[in-house]
């Protein structure tokens, strides 16, 4: 296990988490999870909606944590790049990456053009590959970290009008077993977690209206701070005991 950060001696920089795609739901409440364990948080959305993240960022700071926000296309090479340089040279070594990016979307198979596919595979699958390669380029030569995928149903099982998106969720899942399997023998953590059903946060309650809050009472929603824990207990496992992938959803979920 790596070591916490408030154990770190001597003036060393405090252990980073960066949590690739931060919105409203489960990105913020994991920024948040980390930041109560005492990590230095750095946070991503795409550079457009920069100013979202100032919330989140001031409450962490006011709770005296600290908390890095930026823009930063997951996409692209360039960006991803030197968010990692930046945050190695400025903030602290990177002792936790999670890729949340999410690409929901639903098309049926005839109304699916090619731009929407692509877009969908270099959100939710490419993005997540950039993330790991940069994570495992800083974290291999100090022989520790933990690299965490955030999966979906889709990643285990396509359905009628995702074909974009589960392909996209099953590419991002073959990365991270890919991964888990060259970088576990050099003391890097590759666990993918699929998060099987809604979770609340503005997109479920969008679509399902005033029934929400009834289904959070019942627990058949999955709360954004349950999942948010499950990822820092993968996270602090011993090495004789990994987990790689983990599924979590409601007691209720038909699966």
């Amino acid at each position: 296990m790596s070591e916490r950060p408030e154990e770190k001696r001597g003036g060393e920089k405090p252990g980073v988490c960066l949590v690739v795609g931060v919105g409203e739901g489960l990105g913020s409440a994991l920024v948040r999870a980390f930041a109560a364990e005492g990590y230095a948080v750095a946070m991503t959305r795409r550079p457009r909606n920069l100013e979202a993240l100032q919330p989140l960022a001031d409450e962490i700071r006011a709770a005296g944590g600290a908390a890095h926000p930026f823009g930063v296309d997951a996409r692209s090479e360039e960006e991803m790049t030197a968010l990692f340089d930046t945050i190695e040279r400025e903030i602290g070594p990177l002792e936790v990456v999670i890729f949340n990016i999410g690409a929901n979307v639903r098309f049926g198979i005839r109304e699916t053009t090619a731009r929407v596919f692509t877009k969908v595979w270099e959100m939710a699958c490419f993005g997540g590959f950039l993330a790991g390669r940069e994570a495992a380029r800083v974290m291999v030569p100090r022989g520790r970290g933990t690299i965490l995928f955030t999966g979906a149903t889709a990643s285990v099982r396509g359905r009628d009008g995702f074909a974009a998106f589960a392909s996209a969720k099953h590419g991002l899942r073959a990365v991270a077993q890919s991964m888990a399997r060259e970088l576990g023998p050099q003391g890097i953590h590759v666990a993918h977690v699929v998060v099987d059903g809604p979770i609340d946060g503005v997109f479920i309650r969008g679509l399902r209206g005033g029934d929400v809050d009834d289904a959070l009472a019942r627990d058949e929603i999955l709360k954004p701070e349950e999942i948010a824990a499950s990822f820092v207990a993968v996270h602090r496992q011993g090495r004789s005991a990994w987990t790689h992938e983990l599924d979590l959803r409601p007691w209720k979920e038909t699966w």
